[in-house]
């Protein structure tokens, strides 16, 4: 299984013009970021409103990403077995509902509950416009296509950071979650008008449990996807503690205001997005594991970079600033790349396939967040020192598992 030819599978015809799917499945796969980077800004401000320790109201974004990486192991047999459309339907109507519950806490603990419920809604829109590309798309395509959703990703942590920023000017944290509400009605409304079915009955699974743990258990044995997927998993681990550091860093500790915050944080997106576009340019002339080999160097050099300076102190705000910017603008090589290589052989079971490949992050994502609550203190150094161990983590697992795979 894991020697099958990207080339030499087969591919859903195209249901809807080339812009027009991009947009829908850009909009599918935004849920994440814009739930995350929305609301950063407003941590500091809901601690003193739930008269809340700065320990639960991370647990707030805890949740989240707890809900967003678990439930995608449900979420990708299911659509494996009664198709794409009604998973990303029921998933973005779940989210609404968890939207609202956030925006109608009245204490933190219920926050951390919605946010739960929030995140297990959020995650079928990424899971299932990942395993749409895989219907469609063969490899070198698909990473041509995961980074133009990338592009369009982001806008959602470029502008949602700022729009948080300026909700807060105006209103209090609440305003944030209605925002939310509005952006996964908006989606819904699209989904259901314009988002294909991909997946024909004829190539659907049964859909038991013991099938869906038989897909699991393939994919987990298959050291080619097992590499990919750490890989992925360990960089997006580190962009997670970014995600989770930042906010005190830029706000307590250096003393950015929530609205500069934003500002800051949509700059990095700006990278991103560039090398998003870059990719979607050369990568079926390049490769698609030479983009990714380049990307994991490039976020390298920005992890030793910032682990200097996080420890040193050196040079302030841009000492973090700018290797920041590099670490984040490497992402759009890394994403696309990597999810088109952890998906590649696995077109029968893309949608069990995109779930593990999408939980692996979280689930290291998670316990990194928890891991920055441990050494939290009044600098920089805890978020550099774990973004550099998570990054040489993803080099090692690359070198070890997709390169010996690949020559094999």
């Amino acid at each position: 299984m894991d020697n099958q030819s990207p080339a030499t599978v087969a591919v859903a015809p195209k249901p809807l013009p080339f812009p027009l799917l991009a947009t829908v499945l850009g909009l599918m796969s935004m849920f994440g970021a814009i739930s995350i980077d929305m609301y950063l800004p407003a941590l500091p401000a809901l601690e003193a409103a739930l008269q809340a320790e700065p320990a639960a109201v991370q647990m707030t974004l805890g949740g989240f990403l707890l809900g967003f990486g678990l439930v995608q192991l449900l979420f990708g047999p299911l659509s494996d077995s009664i198709g794409r459309r009604p998973v990303a339907l029921g998933g973005i109507l779940l989210y609404v509902v968890g939207s609202i519950l956030c925006a109608t806490a009245e204490t933190v603990e219920l926050l951390i509950l919605a946010r739960l419920l929030q995140g297990l809604g959020a995650s079928a829109g990424p899971v299932m416009a990942r395993a749409m590309v895989r219907d469609l798309y063969s490899r070198d395509e698909s990473a041509k296509m995961y980074s133009i959703l990338m592009l369009l990703m982001g806008a959602a942590p470029m502008i949602a950071p700022v729009a948080g920023g300026q909700l807060l000017a105006y209103f209090d944290w609440r305003a944030i979650f209605w925002a939310l509400t509005a952006f996964g009605i908006l989606c819904l409304i699209v989904a259901a008008v314009f988002a294909p079915e991909t997946l024909p009955r004829t190539r659907r699974s049964r859909g038991s449990i013991h099938t869906a743990l038989h897909h699991y258990r393939d994919l987990l044995h298959a050291r080619r996807f097992l590499g990919y997927s750490l890989t992925l998993g360990f960089i997006f681990a580190a962009m997670f503690t970014y995600i989770a550091g930042t906010p005190h860093v830029y706000i307590t500790v250096m003393g950015v205001s929530p609205q500069h915050f934003g500002y800051l944080f949509s700059v990095n997106v700006v990278g991103m997005m560039a090398l998003s576009a870059l990719n979607s340019r050369i990568v079926t002339r390049v490769g698609a594991d030479r983009m990714l080999t380049y990307g994991l160097l490039l976020t390298l050099l920005g992890a030793t970079v910032l682990l200097i300076n996080g420890v040193g102190g050196f040079f302030g705000l841009a000492g973090i600033a700018v290797p920041l910017f590099i670490m984040l603008a490497s992402i759009g090589l890394i994403g696309a790349n990597g999810t088109a290589g952890a998906l590649a052989a696995f077109p029968h079971m893309a949608g069990a396939a995109s779930a593990l490949a999408g939980v692996l992050p979280f689930v290291v994502g998670t316990a990194s967040g928890f891991v920055l609550g441990l050494f939290h203190d009044d600098s920089a150094r805890p978020m550099a020192i774990i973004m550099f161990i998570l990054v040489v983590l993803g080099l090692l697992t690359h070198r070890l598992l997709v390169v010996p795979s690949k020559t094999s």
